[in-house]
């Protein structure tokens, strides 16, 4: 095909903006994790959406963290940075009813010789729709911007609209990838996503950030995973956090994540999960390294 474009779009942002949610919802498949939980995404994750005449390749980046700043939270935002200057597109997620300190830090680091898209999520949202047009003036006065497109991943508003968008700033050239492939990560990292997913959404407030999830075994007869993983905490008072009363709170995290990734995979999964305490993993260099971080 003539004219066919492809690219990579970084999608940055401060934590809790809707990354995650615009990349689910672009691409109609659950591959980023997603909680209230500042900090959910902590990996590059790679989102492929392929049309007649483009290929999308999305890279999802942990939200750029200004407090708590441990290991773990370096390499992330060494991973934004890096991230951005390595793509074809920036898309630069803000919400419509906010914008505070924390965006204009990541303000600061968007690259100059790029094409930056801010894209101003949450629009459903505001009160008095009358507000959005000098929002976007005012935000177009702070930065260069090759484009601003107001949307609501969650609602599915505008999308089609901001990936028309981003593909007049993709270079002319062919698929990278094969049409139905989704993404480059394998089915034992999107487990543990998952599974990391459950314990953030049903634990919330209730559990510290440094919790991780190590799959110690993945195993496929047929059409049926088998899958060993661990849940990972730093300190021995969290364990009876994350099991929960007669083993029940574990019980419902293995439940919910196993019914996902069964959605996600295609097939059955026989699931077990146990809690582990490893002290200090967050801020331990090896550590992170031996968990993929």
């Amino acid at each position: 095909m003539t004219d066919f474009r492809c690219g990579t779009i970084a999608i940055i942002g401060r934590p809790n903006v809707g990354k995650s949610t615009l990349l689910n919802h672009i691409l109609g498949v659950k591959l980023s994790i997603t909680s209230r939980k500042a900090q959910t995404t902590r990996h590059r994750l790679l989102g492929i959406q392929t049309t007649e005449d483009a290929q999308y390749l999305f890279v999802d980046t942990p939200g750029f963290q200004l407090k708590h700043i441990n290991a773990l939270n370096r390499g992330m935002n060494k991973t934004v940075k890096q991230v951005m200057s390595e793509v074809d597109v920036v898309l630069f997620v803000i919400e419509a009813t906010h914008f505070g300190s924390d965006d204009g830090k990541v303000l600061e680091i968007l690259p100059v010789g790029t094409p930056v898209l801010l894209v101003i999520n949450k629009a459903d949202l505001l009160k008095d729709k009358a507000d959005l047009l000098p929002f976007m003036q005012q935000r177009g006065q702070e930065f260069p911007y090759a484009d601003i497109v107001p949307v609501s991943a969650k609602r599915n508003q505008h999308l089609d609209e901001l990936l028309r968008t981003i593909r007049k700033h993709l270079p002319e050239q062919a698929a990278i990838y094969d049409k139905d492939e989704f993404t480059d990560r394998n089915e034992r990292f999107l487990a543990a996503e998952l599974l990391r997913e459950k314990v953030f959404r049903l634990l919330g407030e209730e559990l510290p950030y440094s919790v991780t999830v190590e799959i110690e075994k993945f195993e496929q007869e047929g059409d049926l995973r088998r899958i060993h993983a661990a849940i990972i905490t730093d300190k021995e008072n969290q364990k009876p956090i994350i099991i929960g009363k007669s083993g029940e709170k574990l019980k419902q995290i293995s439940t919910e994540a196993r019914q996902d990734m069964e959605k996600l995979f295609g097939g059955k999964v026989w699931l077990e999960t146990w809690v582990k305490v490893r002290g200090g993993w967050a801020d331990n260099e090896r550590a992170l390294k031996s968990l993929g971080y």
